[in-house]
């Protein structure tokens, strides 16, 4: 069944693939091969073409297929489907209705991309680009803009007419601290030297984050553009792009973005013409997660061991090679082109008080609609989850949100009224943080949580600070402990010291950042850990130690399944007969659930 919706007559049809990482390991490269050589074996590359681009942002649904002019949207695209889409559009047919996206099964087809409640919303300005052109041609950003704003700094305004720019634009640093884009700039310009660097802090370590990463290969060209205006900004002749060796798609597409850009004149001596010069260099880490800290990202350019140092001296002044430099976040510098050719006002006019624009969320977790969104600041943590997220994408209820990353705070459904601005997270003990959003429900218990975002950070913690190298073994020894069912009375009370201290005193911000989980839950959640510790009990049984296996006979058929892959040889039972499993040799390792196909295995 076909529906009104694909084609214009006389409009060039344009069939946008999605080729980030998460598409291209699902298939996409192929449906773009597909797509390619059925138009060109049809003669029609003349009307029809194929744009290879950047994260679509429901990554969940991929590979994503869009067709220009209608935005049909094609979600879960195979070889397959991506044949008969083409046939289809080959022949002037109409949208083909059993491929549209759906919100369920009974749920009527939505056509456009635009309007699926994914993106109802979002507002894309850092996204603008991504999911549109083909990052691996310049010529597809210049027709979208880009340069335009370099252009426009270059032959219109002095450094310090950027800077006022940015400043009253309210821009933050969108990496976790959120510090004033143009106070940094400003700092930089007016630290004296003669030679300067510009740094865009691509590493992103966060688990579950991609944004960076997307960014980077989606619209490499706007990170570029960021950089070049805020080297002319504060007095920078050369510029580095830190990302992490892990994203190496990312690292192909910026480096061919710079030697394009290079080749039409945008980056490298006399920019467009003018006095201005400016030298972009690329940077691989090799996936420390400290090294997302100022001070450790420079020490790793510089072929150190990445490790932060105490401040001041700050960056701006003694930075990379103790010269001034000003580091940016990716996320942050792709705003940049936009306030610069859009205005200040414009920009400011979008989110509330002093957190404007709008911000990149990995939304991820137990959540109906997984990807990367941009909304303004200000929604609430109730909006991302339940208007762009869909909601809890189980049976159960929604219990909490992390928000902020690893070393972010983990909220209960009774703060998703929450709004997100910087702020009034602050208040209830969570970030922004880079922008890793995880949804959890009832299931998930969240003293095992914190334990698992606490083992992250201490594994990536470089242990140059006593607070954070000690302090953090021994909270995660301790939390450890409570998941096991060997929790003591008083540990609560230790655990909320040692958190306070080592936030206080540890010397960069990943140890300042890393109790806030432990803090947040312990804030919010405490009846979870008095259970752990006084009554031997994880509600949402989810730690081994603290939970049975049972079988439910009125559901189980009988089958033996379980009893076939027990690897305890912990189940007895016959065939279409009664089956139990002994707690004394269960060694609770689930597999049994997971070969139940009739559900009847439950953790108690």
């Amino acid at each position: 069944m076909t529906v009104a919706g694909n084609m214009t007559d006389g409009a060039m049809v344009t069939i946008r693939i999605c080729t980030g990482s998460g598409c291209a390991m699902n298939g996409s490269l192929v449906v773009a091969d597909r797509m390619e050589k059925a138009i060109d074996d049809a003669g029609v590359s003349a009307s029809m073409r194929v744009v290879r681009t950047g994260c679509h942002g429901l990554c969940q649904q991929g590979p994503i297929v869009v067709v220009d002019p209608s935005g049909t949207f094609y979600p879960c695209v195979n070889e397959q489907k991506a044949a008969r889409i083409a046939d289809s559009l080959i022949a002037g047919d109409g949208a083909i209705s059993e491929y549209l996206f759906r919100e369920d099964s009974d749920s009527e087809p939505i056509l456009a991309y635009k309007d699926i409640p994914f993106n109802r919303i979002q507002q894309r300005i850092v996204l603008r680009n991504c999911g549109v052109i083909d990052p691996e041609s310049i010529d597809d950003a210049v027709e979208r803009g880009a340069y335009t704003s370099l252009r426009k700094a270059l032959e219109t305004m002095d450094p310090e007419g950027i800077i006022e720019e940015i400043d009253a634009s309210g821009l933050r640093g969108r990496g976790g601290a959120g510090f004033s884009t143009g106070m940094k700039w400003r700092f930089t310009r007016n630290a004296p030297g003669d030679v300067k660097y510009i740094i865009c802090n691509a590493d992103e370590g966060d688990p579950g984050a991609f944004m960076d990463r997307s960014i980077v290969e989606g619209d490499p060209h706007t990170v570029l553009e960021g950089m070049a205006i805020a080297a002319l900004a504060t007095g920078a002749q050369e510029g580095y792009v830190y990302v992490r060796a892990e994203y190496p798609l990312a690292v192909k597409r910026v480096r061919l973005a710079i030697e394009q850009a290079r080749e039409c004149g945008f980056l490298g001596d006399r920019v467009m013409g003018s006095d201005f010069s400016f030298a972009v260099h690329v940077r691989e880490g090799a996936g420390a997660f400290v090294c997302g800290e100022e001070t450790a990202l420079m020490a790793s350019i510089e072929g150190r061991r990445g490790m932060p140092r105490p401040r001041p001296p700050f960056p701006a002044v003694s930075g990379l090679y103790a010269k001034p430099t000003c580091i940016n976040n990716a996320e942050t510098l792709a705003n940049v082109a936009w306030i610069i050719g859009n205005g200040a006002e414009a920009y400011a006019s979008i989110g509330t008080g002093t957190s404007k624009g709008t911000k990149v969320f990995a939304l991820t977790g137990m959540v109906r609609y997984t990807g990367l969104v941009e909304v303004p600041m200000g929604i609430t943590v109730r909006e991302l989850v339940f208007g762009t997220g869909g909601g809890c994408a189980t049976s159960r209820e929604c219990k909490a949100v992390q928000i902020g990353g690893p070393s972010g705070g983990c909220l209960p459904v009774e703060l998703f009224d929450t709004p997100i601005e910087y702020e009034a997270l602050a208040r209830v003990g969570a970030i922004v943080g880079s922008g890793g959003v995880v949804v959890v429900d009832e299931s998930t218990c969240m003293v095992d949580f914190a334990r698992y975002f606490l083992s992250f950070t201490q594994a990536e913690s470089c242990g140059k600070c006593v607070p954070c190298r000690v302090g953090t073994k021994r909270m995660l020894e301790i939390v450890t402990r409570i998941t096991k069912g060997e929790g003591r009375v008083g540990d609560i009370e230790l655990l909320e010291r040692l958190a306070q201290d080592v936030g206080r005193t540890s010397l960069c911000g990943l140890g300042q950042t890393a109790p806030n989980p432990v803090l947040t839950t312990l804030r919010y959640f405490r009846e979870e850990y008095e259970e752990h510790i006084n009554e031997r009990r994880c509600r949402a049984g989810a730690c081994n130690e603290l939970s049975t296996f049972v079988i439910d006979n009125e559901l189980c058929k009988g089958c033996g399944a379980c009893k076939k892959h027990c690897p305890a040889l912990a189940i007895t039972g016959e065939i279409k007969g009664m089956h139990e499993i002994d707690p004394d040799r269960c060694i609770k390792c689930g597999v049994c659930v997971g070969h139940c196909a009739f559900d009847a295995i439950s953790r108690v």
